[in-house]
């Protein structure tokens, strides 16, 4: 029991790490939309696209890998004997994919950056070092300290944000406002890069480790990129296609839905840390228990969160950006919503599939599912607008979490109960009903009316017992 308060008490400051993280997006985003033009938040949309994009190249993989391999690991020496090697390959591989956009940087900025290299030339940047953090923000991830982790992702957005901000009322352009996210990123790396060396000291190394460490790793590659192009290619193709105003009324809706995610990240980033031991000493039974909590309490919170989402959708576009985004882009966030929301049950499913090892089928599901979801998107824009793209997102996600559900189970039992899964889902319908029924389209009546609906999903959880006894009781002792 202590373990499962322990892991609880993780998932809770991930997720509150994860909200403030969400958070510092959607502080901006009334910022900028209504000090720029469209076309010029559609640019800065690019710019955190591309950021993305990066690291799950040039890190190869490895910050997954670390988990998977170190996490057991208590002996510093061993630990400095793996991790320095990672960190030189991918600093080497960091820098190459850097060289390239510079090579290539002005095909590029016209075709993301409506022709700025200045933009281009930040960008690359940013990107340089968001790709050493992920490695150093995965360390402690890896070995489980959990405030440090919270606190370096809190600071890394938060800075940059704040920086941005200032930047933007300063009176400055857009160019100059973008050079704020690099801010965040430098000063986290210098924090994260003194206390892990300080730490691990210098000493031998061991490269021959990489080879097994690679050999995991390099199929997650086809994996973590697939990812990005479901969750941001669409943002390339809307701008080539439509143009960067379609994508500033595009990017705020597909946000809203995608803040869904954050759901999703205490789970992504501690099970991989908490499973690995436990399913070496073949305490399957444990597996199965976290695996089957970790849905249950996602389900819980995603489903309402989706459902509320997409009824306010529209209020919510019309106070936090301007009129022509919301009227452009509020028909988005439904579709996103309910694509995170497979997202979600696909990220944890999966742990299945990595604690076996099994890590080349969900490269080639991936795979798969990227060349599908630049199809539809290239098929379905120039006829649907931003919806078809919205579309062709939530068909991938859909499409991941089948595949993966189904060869799951072949290994073991897939973390579901039908029961459950019943009793949230018609507690989410009646609230939403509520919701929706209270026509909110200010700030003030939106609040209200998610007050309002709060309370009814979680009296209709209580009152159809979605949430145990046992459940409750672990809660109070978290709480007290």
């Amino acid at each position: 029991m202590a373990d499962y308060i322990k892991f609880i008490q993780r998932i809770g400051l991930v997720g509150i790490t994860n909200i403030l993280i969400s958070l510092s997006s959607l502080i901006f985003i009334p910022v900028i939309t209504k000090s720029f033009t469209t076309a010029e938040y559609g640019m800065w949309a690019q710019v955190n696209t591309t950021i993305a994009l990066v690291p799950n190249i040039a890190n190869l993989g490895l910050p997954f890998t670390m988990v998977r391999f170190l996490s057991a690991e208590h002996d510093k020496a061993r630990i400095r004997e793996s991790f320095y090697p990672m960190m030189s390959v991918t600093l080497i591989s960091t820098l190459i994919i850097c060289g390239l956009f510079i090579l290539f940087g002005g095909q590029i900025a016209d075709a993301l950056f409506n022709g700025s290299m200045q933009v281009l030339y930040i960008t690359t940047a940013i990107s340089f070092f968001a790709c050493l953090n992920l490695m150093l923000i995965s360390y402690f991830r890896t070995f489980q300290q959990m405030k440090r982790y919270s606190l370096f992702l809190v600071l890394q957005s938060y800075i940059g944000v704040f920086v941005s901000i200032y930047l933007t009322y300063a009176g400055y352009n857009i160019e100059t406002v973008v050079l704020g996210l690099l801010t965040g990123y430098v000063s986290v790396f210098i924090m994260m890069a003194f206390i892990i060396v300080r730490y691990l000291g210098f000493g031998p190394v061991k490269w021959s480790n990489l080879k097994e460490q690679l050999d995991f790793a390099i199929p997650t590659i086809p994996s973590n990129v697939s990812s990005w192009v479901v969750d941001s290619s669409d943002k390339y193709v809307i701008g080539i296609i439509a143009g960067s105003v379609a994508v500033g009324c595009y990017s705020p809706g597909y946000a809203l839905g995608s803040i869904l995610l954050m759901f999703l990240s205490p789970f992504a980033v501690l099970l991989p840390a908490v499973l690995p031991e436990h399913y070496e000493k073949g305490e399957i039974d444990q597996v199965d228990t976290y695996l089957g909590y970790s849905m249950k309490y996602y389900l819980l919170l995603t489903v309402p969160a989706a459902v509320g989402m997409s009824v306010l959708s529209k209020p919510l576009l019309y106070v936090i950006t301007t009129p022509e985004i919301a009227l452009g882009g509020y028909m988005i966030t439904p579709f996103v919503c309910l694509g995170a929301l497979f997202m979600g049950m696909y990220g944890i499913t999966n742990n299945i599939l990595i604690l076996e090892k099994n890590t080349r089928v969900l490269g080639k599901l991936w795979i798969i599912v990227a060349v599908a979801n630049i199809a539809l998107n290239i098929l379905m824009v120039p006829y649907l607008g931003i919806l078809g793209a919205a579309l062709a997102t939530l068909f991938c996600y859909v499409l991941a979490f089948v595949v993966t559900a189904h060869e799951s189970k072949k290994t073991m039992r897939l973390p579901f109960n039908m029961k459950e899964v019943l009793k949230i889902s018609v507690s989410s319908i009646i609230m939403g009903a509520v919701v929706y029924m209270m026509n909110a389209n200010d700030i003030l009546s939106i609040l209200i009316a998610v007050a309002v609906g709060v309370i009814v999903y979680f009296a209709c959880i209580f009152l159809f017992k979605g949430i145990s006894k046992k459940e409750i009781e672990i809660f109070k002792g978290l709480i007290q």
